[in-house]
């Protein structure tokens, strides 16, 4: 910021997050009458081409409403309550969970016990072969839930207790309207979308220590553009108020910061070298023993 003092105009909202989201909801809905009477083979087959990518994207928006990036920082509550609302297609309750994690993640990187982000030791031990290292992506939404609860449980809050209600009272609104196939495409989509899915090569390219020394990695690839630009990982944790939107012109203003790290073109390749280098693992994470006082949402 000392050199480059105009990325403090890149500070601010997003405003156009609000009505991709808004039309990516819609496009759900939509998805979910259009199943309704499909056979069951074309639901799988939907909810893996179509409603995992809307599914993982819409994960990453919430990722970015989090940020508060929808309305800004003024307005906390309201980017809490918009989250809830971009919840709602993926089928379980999800962001104001993710919210409270999410900004440990960014304060205490790596910090041990605090960032469930880490992997814990039994995924470390277990998933060490290449075929429990593949089992473990196709897995990997059901350990980002339960992690948590392992590593770091916290008391239920208010808006989490709203956000479940929200989230039950959307699927049986779906159940009652169109039936247990358009159930089956929301849920489905989301698991599928967060586990053996191209899209889900950023879990591991982010943090994974694929060269000793370089904890953070970006990724400048075309997924960008369905993922909020949260390949830009370096850059996002630098300036974590700027939006995904914005972190482009980042990494072009302070180039020289950017440009030579090692950095990524390809999720997939990301997600076959993790299974195929018997030297990677779960536990290629850095994790760092915490000093002094710890503070928690």
């Amino acid at each position: 910021l000392a050199k480059h003092p105009e990325i403090k105009a890149l500070m601010k909202p997003d405003y156009n997050l609000i009505w991709v989201v808004v039309l990516m909801v819609l496009a759900q809905l939509t998805a979910f009458y259009l199943v309704k009477d499909l056979d069951w083979k074309w639901v799988v087959f939907w909810a893996y081409v179509f409603g995992s990518c809307i599914s993982h994207s819409m994960t990453l928006a919430i990722h970015e409403i989090s940020h508060n990036s929808a309305f800004g920082n003024c307005k906390a509550m309201w980017n809490r309550w918009f989250g809830i609302f971009a919840n709602l297609p993926l089928g379980l309750p999800y962001s104001i969970s993710f919210k409270r994690y999410h900004m440990d993640h960014h304060r205490y990187l790596g910090g041990d016990g605090i960032d469930v982000d880490i992997p814990t030791n039994f995924e470390g031990w277990f998933f060490c072969t290449r075929f429990r290292k593949f089992i473990w992506i196709v897995l990997q939404p059901f350990f980002y839930a339960i992690r948590p609860l392992c590593i770091n449980p916290k008391p239920i809050s208010r808006l989490e207790i709203i956000n479940l209600l929200a989230q039950l009272a959307f699927d049986v609104v779906i159940y009652y309207l169109w039936g247990v196939k358009s159930i089956f495409y929301m849920l489905a989509g989301s698991v599928l979308g967060l586990g053996l899915h191209p899209i889900s090569g950023h879990f591991i390219a982010e943090h994974y220590m694929f060269l000793k020394g370089h904890e953070t990695y970006s990724y400048y690839g075309p997924l960008n553009l369905l993922t909020f630009n949260v390949g830009y990982h370096n850059e996002h944790h630098d300036f974590p108020n700027i939006p995904g939107k914005s972190l482009p012109l980042v990494k072009k203003i302070a180039a020289e910061y950017y440009d030579n790290l090692p950095q990524y073109n390809s999720w997939i390749k990301v997600l076959y070298d993790f299974v195929m280098d018997d030297t990677i693992s779960p536990y290629s994470r850095m994790k760092r023993q915490l000093k002094g006082e710890v503070k928690q949402d």
